[in-house]
């Protein structure tokens, strides 16, 4: 799939709309600054197989930078733009990258490389609307390339790097098609076909360097889709983008769908989001009380579906079914899905255990032999480490990450229910349950909240809420106690990073 039919019979069609700036890029402009640039690729010796490193935040270069290796059948890599030098040469040494391409807005980052890589710097350098010494300058680099395609187009494809949550990223590769753009359809290509109109205007808020948003953009530019583009997720600011672009549909992560329903009613309601027809959500598990309040507010328009950057399988639940198995994220729609326990052995309805996908594609754990045989079992079933179960009419349902879950007193405790229970108070804008050591039970289970209202936090207020949370879920399930934090440690994408939380509330050890 290719943005190129589309700006030969649309050139003059916004691609790209960037919000608030309202930069606009035309499929004809992004198809020929793709072009200019995998002529600069080329000429700079790289070839199938290579990595691009793409160090860019929510601007109007990001896709052309993806167009252009993607069609010279390198691995694009983008990168978590928070990310300090040394983190971010972790990942352009892992990955070979024989080429960094990064913004003036990340100038700092990209000056600290240097220093971090063993190898030295990737051989092309390009920072985008700035200057840096060593590295060229986009667009001037390119100022002399073709605005025609590159003689040797061959597909590309993301090579995505792990969230890090619970340690150093992992990078996750696949094996290139090895066939021209033209013979491969994209990774959601199917399902965006039947679930988007030809018409659409898509938003895409959250980070584009993480997965979802990259791959699901990139399909729907191939479709040749308006996409816009929010510089950074403002939950009112969504909405003004909603109501402004007549956006008709949409891809979130729940702690948006939280951020927006927090708003005072009068905001919310003011602004018009009749244009929408379907949005859709991924990344984390919504609670059934948030996903509820949604479509009241939306309509019965709210979809779901439930995969990873392994891309092993997936599954697909409507906003129709979902109202008849709440808390569900689908049945099936690339791959088999096996729960399995600790010994292999597959699980009846109703018990969970660790998800398995039969089929769906191959990939490696890029450096790392070891990660990549445990994701699998004997049959060659992949996992992720995720634990759900299905129900009698195989809709799967997500209970945590295997990574996640408290053993106190040989009990085992999820902590997702608890999260998921808490951010319904209307107090409460954020929340994470997690264990900590405890000498006698081993563990035990520990709260941590953000607040709508940073003044309310206060040791009165957490034994209120403990209580409350005791009169909705059974009592070994709950936090022994709450503290509160300005803000939790989430990724883009809604994930928490933990590891901060446990170091932070862990006792000191004795002795």
């Amino acid at each position: 799939m290719q943005i190129r039919e589309h700006a030969e019979a649309n050139p003059d069609k916004p691609a790209v709309i960037l919000y608030p700036s309202g930069k606009t890029v035309t499929f004809g402009e992004m198809e020929a600054r793709a072009n200019q640039l995998a002529h600069l690729f080329r000429r700079s010796g790289l070839r199938e197989g290579d990595a691009v490193a793409v160090l860019i935040e929510n601007n109007e270069h990001f896709h052309t930078v993806l167009w252009a290796a993607r069609r010279c059948g390198l691995y694009y890599v983008p990168i978590n733009t928070h990310l300090n030098a040394a983190e971010a040469a972790y990942i352009i040494d892992n990955s070979e990258a024989k080429a960094v391409i990064g913004s003036v807005a990340l100038r700092e980052t990209l000056a600290g490389l240097a220093a971090e890589l063993p190898n030295g710097l990737p051989q092309l350098r390009v920072i985008i609307d700035g200057q840096l010494d060593g590295w060229l300058s986009y667009p001037e680099c390119v100022a002399d390339q073709p605005v025609t395609p590159i003689d040797d187009e061959i597909e590309g494809d993301l090579l995505q790097y792990s969230s890090g949550t619970t340690g150093r990223p992992k990078g996750i590769k696949r094996e290139l098609p090895h066939l021209p753009p033209t013979e491969v359809p994209g990774m959601m290509a199917g399902l965006i076909g039947f679930w988007m109109t030809p018409g659409a205007v898509y938003i895409s808020p959250a980070p584009l360097y993480h997965t979802a948003p990259s791959v699901w953009s990139m399909q729907t530019l191939a479709a040749g889709i308006t996409t816009v583009v929010l510089e950074k997720f403002d939950a009112q600011g969504c909405l003004d983008a909603i109501q402004t672009h007549k956006v008709t549909h949409g891809q979130f992560v729940p702690v948006m769908f939280t951020r927006m329903l927090k708003l005072p009613a009068d905001v919310r309601d003011s602004y018009d989001i009749s244009s929408l027809q379907r949005v859709m959500h991924a990344a984390a598990p919504c609670p059934v009380d948030i996903k509820k309040q949604m479509i009241d507010w939306w309509g019965p328009i709210v979809d779901e579906y439930y995969a990873s950057s392994e891309a092993i399988g997936s599954t697909l639940i409507f906003a129709e079914d979902w109202l008849t198995h709440p808390g569900s994220v689908g049945k099936p729609m690339m791959g088999a899905l096996h729960i399995l326990d600790e010994d292999g052995n597959e699980l009846p309805p109703g018990q969970a255990g660790e998800i398995f996908f039969e089929g769906g594609l191959d990939f490696e754990y890029l450096n790392d032999a070891e990660k990549t045989a445990k994701s699998r079992d004997g049959h060659g079933w992949k996992t992720v480490g995720d634990i759900g179960y299905l129900d009698e009419d195989g809709y799967l349902y997500l209970t945590d990450r295997r990574h996640h879950m408290i053993i106190s007193g040989g009990v085992n405790i999820y902590p997702q229910e608890a999260e998921n229970m808490l951010v319904t108070h209307p107090k409460v804008m954020d929340a994470a349950v997690f264990g900590v050591p405890d000498e006698e039970m081993g563990q035990s289970v520990k709260g941590v909240v953000q607040l709508v209202d940073p003044a309310e936090a206060t040791d009165e207020f957490a034994e209120e809420l403990l209580a409350w949370l005791r009169d909705r879920l059974t009592h070994y399930k709950c936090p022994r106690s709450i503290s509160f934090e300005a803000e939790l440690p989430r990724t883009d994408t809604g994930k928490l990073y933990k590891q901060e939380l446990i170091a932070k509330y862990s006792p000191a050890p004795t002795g």
